[in-house]
């Protein structure tokens, strides 16, 4: 194991999806088909597929974590882009933070401020 690379979000509606990611990360996609939209993420693949038949119901068994350094500036803009709360900023020990939001497609959106973390060199 090499560590994380990629999350992959469904989505019912592919173009609307493409659109609201680009304005909640502030990133154009660096691929762009009907099949799969990618946005590179700061060197992390943020990866969007549709859905084939729709879900009745998503669940948030797998959490994963965009590391952010304004944990409540961020919730707010995903929130004000139409998400909807799934878990407060709340801190879980010293600095470390986190919340999440559901997008408009029913996934988990993981945020994370953790200032103690540092990627391996």
């Amino acid at each position: 194991m090499q560590g994380l690379r990629t999350t992959i979000y469904k989505v019912s509606n592919l173009s609307e999806a493409k659109s609201w990611y680009l304005k909640a990360f502030r990133k154009e996609p660096y691929f762009d088909e009907s099949f799969y939209v990618g946005f590179n993420i700061k060197g992390y693949e943020l990866g969007l597929l549709p859905e084939e038949k729709e879900t009745s119901k998503k669940t948030d068994n797998v959490l994963l974590y965009w590391s952010v350094e304004d944990i409540q500036k961020v919730y707010n803009h995903l929130i004000e882009l139409g998400a909807l709360e799934h878990e407060k900023p709340t801190n879980v020990g010293g600095k470390l933070m986190i919340a999440s939001v559901l997008d408009p497609w029913q996934n988990v959106i993981g945020i994370i401020f953790n200032p103690d973390f540092n990627l391996p060199k």
